[in-house]
Parts: structure tokens; sequence; C-alpha cells
């Protein structure tokens, strides 16, 4: 079996297109789109992807407005950074690169975005909304993993997902949102991770597998039921190199796969860029 590519930079430059048209209709009358971003630190996979942000942000036509920290930057300076960033009215949507410095108070830096311009989904408030069925941004990296099976007819509903790691950004939120009775999810969902005994066997029950635990290569192709759609949500560093959570050879037996580059990376800047749009469109 040669597994079906889910192809992330395909479907983000479908979102890009439909959002920047979005951010036209708003310059047009009159509204400016801004993205505020906040770096701390030195860490050159951040850097890098606060960059591509940028870069995604100039294509359709989102101003970013940028402050980059040295790791020995205070609590309070950073948090003073984004209280400014809130009272600016062109600045619709605030994100804050994770992770933060040894020694910063992730969860306070958070709680000082507004709600409504926290673009990432992760505020309290949004992450409350998101268990209660209300509107509200969703986490881009769950919501692009969603719009990724959805654009490729990947059967989700009714069936049974295992979603490996139970991290704020990707796990927790991506379960919750999966089991919901929207469009595209409404399945029968299992949260595993590294300390569960014989995490194998759950994941092999799986029609839909997404592994998102930051370890290199776990998942591997005798964990897999033949044909399920595997999702590589997952990634860490080998110097340079960037690894993913699924090991080359489950693409032998599956029926769908991301690719180790261009699966649900882009995915996750495309629908940052709509949570922007969509603030700045409720601010107008």
């Amino acid at each position: 079996m040669t597994a079906q590519l889910l192809d992330g930079e395909l479907v983000a430059g479908r979102i890009k297109m439909e959002v920047g048209d979005r951010a036209a209709r708003l310059a047009t009358a009159g509204r400016k789109v801004a993205l505020g971003t906040i770096l701390v630190g030195d860490d050159g996979p951040s850097e890098r992807y606060v960059a591509m942000k940028h870069a995604d942000c100039e294509q359709i036509g989102i101003r970013s407005a940028h402050r980059h920290f040295g790791s020995s930057t205070s609590q309070a300076e950073i948090i003073e950074a984004i209280q400014e960033m809130n009272a600016d009215p062109e600045i619709a949507s605030i994100l804050v690169q994770l992770p933060l410095p040894i020694g910063i108070n992730e969860e306070e830096v958070l709680l000082s975005v507004l709600p409504h311009k926290d673009v990432d989904g992760l505020h309290p408030v949004n992450l409350g909304k998101l268990v209660m069925g209300a509107p509200g941004p969703l986490p881009c990296t769950p919501a692009g993993i969603v719009e990724l099976l959805s654009h490729y007819k990947v059967p989700v509903e009714g069936k049974r997902v295992v979603v490996i790691g139970r991290g704020l950004t990707i796990g927790r939120p991506l379960a919750l949102l999966l089991a919901m009775r929207r469009p595209g999810c409404n399945a029968a969902v299992t949260v595993v991770h590294t300390g569960v005994d014989d995490m194998a066997s759950l994941v092999r029950e799986g029609d839909v597998v997404v592994a998102a635990a930051g370890v290199a290569g776990l998942v591997t192709k005798d964990m897999i039921k033949p044909g399920a759609a595997v999702v590589g949500a997952g990634t860490s560093w080998e110097g340079k190199k960037l690894l993913s959570d699924v090991a080359d050879d489950v693409a032998e037996v599956a029926g769908w796969i991301t690719p180790r580059i261009g699966g649900v990376g882009p995915m996750t800047r495309a629908m940052l860029l709509s949570n922007a749009v969509a603030a700045a469109e409720k601010a107008s």
C-alpha cells in the first residue's frame, strides 16, 4: 500500500488566498490588519518559525509588529510589551511564541494577552469556549489538522481517533475538537502518551492517528492499522534536521500520511492568519 500524501502546503495555499481576499476587503474599508508577535530568547527553531509567519503576513497584506527580547529579559518587560499591543487599536491579534525561557511563567504571560486578541486560541477564556462549543479562535494546529483531514475527505465522523500527546498546544485541544459534534469531527477520541502501558495496542485501534508527542520516530508501521490516516504533528530537532514523530516506514501501511515537511506546519500558519483576520473583522 502506498499512502496518499496529506499535502499541507497545497491546502494552506488555498486558505491563504481566501484569507488574503478578506484582508483586502478590510483594507478597502480602511481597517488595517496587524499581527503583533513576541519572541523571547535565541531559540533557532522559534526564530525561523516567527520569520515564516511574518513572511506569510506580508504575502497576504497583513502588517507585522514584532518585539524580540533577549533571554535575560524580565517577565515584567515582556508583559509590558504585550500590554502595549493590547492597547494598540491597529494590532488586532497577538502571538507569544512558545516556549519561553526557563524562569518565565508562560501561564502568566499568556494570561496578559486580551482574549479577543489571542491569535493562538490558547487563552483560558478561549479554551473554555472550545470546551463549551462556543464561537471563538481555535488553537491553530488542531484547527489546521481538522481542515487538512477534511480537504482530503479522510473519514473522521464516527471513527476512532487516537491522539498521542496531551500538550496544551496540540494534544488536549485537538482531542476536544475532534470529539465535538461539528463537521469533520464527531469522533470517538482516545488520548495516549508515552507514560501509558502498551501504548502501541491502543494506537493500532485508530482509524486516524495523530502523533503529537515530540519524540522522533515514536510511531512505527507495526503500530498502525492498515489503511489508517496518520498525521505527524509532533517534531523535534537533530542539529538542523527536523524530525517527525512518525517513522518513514509508516507510509508502507497507512492510507493517508503527512509528509515530514509540508504537512501540519503550513496548516498551522494558515490557520493563524485566518484567526488574525477574523479578529480584525470582529474588531471592525
